[in-house]
């Protein structure tokens, strides 16, 4: 987790509506997609409870697609060793003031991270245990209805970090409910821009042409591509 906020003014000063922002992140990419995480809702005031993939089956679905767009994603940026992501705060906190912390997991996980992400006071991801730490209130990302906390580390990062949610020896520390799920996430060089917010069914992607392209074609994505300025598909 990260105290400096800079490299997120370009989504804290975005001039575009709330709910547009928070489902497909800033303007300015030549195009966007969503990604989906389940089937588009089909008939109106349709609830994700009557969705035919609902439960087990609709989790396993989206960590498979969240490897595969990062991996995707990570080929088509100049800086994949340095990546951003912001976590909705909220998920929850401790009582001492304690941010979430990105999740530990087991296997092909966060825990294997490179040493040097580990505790990194520089402000990188910080997944392996350690002594008790002096409770802070971290600064957070604000925008209209929303605030996050930023991570930075790598786009390999990012696509081991749905992996991690549902390990069976998952732990986060300092947060009453399991790992999670990331916001924003963006490369240094602003590339391309993932944003994924606690309603909708889908994440919103904005990047190159090529890069959408290549989304809506890879057979391991249920990707669409899409017009940020209309009206999205949602469940009620």
């Amino acid at each position: 987790m990260t105290a400096d906020l800079a490299p997120a003014d370009w989504i804290a000063t975005s001039t575009l509506d709330w709910s547009r922002l928070i489902e497909f992140g800033p303007s300015g990419f030549p195009a966007y997609a969503r990604l989906r995480f389940m089937p588009d809702p089909s008939y109106p005031g349709q609830s994700e409870n009557d969705a035919p993939d609902e439960g087990e089956e609709r989790y396993a679905w989206r960590t498979r697609q969240w490897g595969v767009l990062m991996r995707l994603l990570g080929a088509r940026t100049s800086t994949p060793g340095d990546c951003y992501a912001c976590v909705w705060d909220g998920y929850g906190s401790s009582d001492a003031g304690e941010p979430p912390r990105a999740p530990q997991g087991s296997g092909d996980s966060l825990r294997r991270m490179p040493e040097r992400y580990r505790d990194d006071p520089t402000g990188h991801w910080t997944v392996a245990p350690s002594a008790p730490r002096t409770p802070t209130r971290t600064p957070k990302l604000v925008v209209p209805n929303r605030e996050y906390y930023l991570f930075r580390g790598t786009v390999d990062d990012v696509a081991r970090w749905e992996d991690a949610r549902y390990s069976p020896e998952l732990r986060v520390e300092h947060l009453r409910v399991n790992a999670p799920e990331l916001a924003f996430v963006w490369p240094a060089d602003r590339a391309w821009c993932v944003a994924f917010d606690v309603d909708p069914h889908w994440a919103g992607i904005g990047a190159s042409v090529e890069a959408v392209e290549a989304l809506v074609a890879d057979e391991n994505l249920d990707a669409v591509p899409a017009d940020p300025g209309a009206d999205q598909p949602h469940y009620y």
